[in-house]
């Protein structure tokens, strides 16, 4: 399985970059705010990576940090939470923020992201309460 990759921007798309490494292009789906992170093309950028096999498919989802990674990772173990709601909580909430409203039980910042209704954020919010991953530096 693929967890990182460190290379250079080849193109981006509404929902995607091209990361060359080494001559090869790796098509990786983003979040609206691991996008907005990345450098322009040609720039350096290192992703963390995770790594979607199914029947017709691999899929290299990627963010800025391993953090936002365990967030998408706690969010997909959620009902109804697939990859493309997911990238949607974490393209609208960084994870300080996504924390923050599960620990205020703020099911109102959950739902404005997109693909999210208030079910749905009802359940992230109480599946999650209890399992927030803790950003290096930040533990008691």
């Amino acid at each position: 399985m693929i967890g990182k990759l460190r290379g250079v921007v080849d193109s981006l798309g509404t929902d995607w970059a091209i990361v060359d490494v080494n001559g090869v292009g790796y098509h990786v789906t983003c979040s609206r705010r691991t996008l907005e992170a990345l450098p322009a093309p040609g720039g350096a950028v290192s992703l963390a990576i995770e790594t979607k096999v199914s029947e017709d498919a691999i899929r290299l989802i990627g963010f800025v940090s391993d953090l936002e990674r365990d967030w998408f990772r706690l969010l997909l173990g959620v009902q109804g939470v697939g990859t493309r709601v997911a990238l949607g909580v974490l393209g609208t909430l960084a994870p300080a923020d996504l924390a923050r409203a599960i620990a205020l039980d703020d099911r109102k910042a959950v739902a404005a992201a997109p693909g999210v209704g208030p079910k749905v954020a009802a359940r992230i919010v109480a599946e999650l309460k209890d399992k927030a991953p803790v950003e290096e530096g930040l533990a008691a």
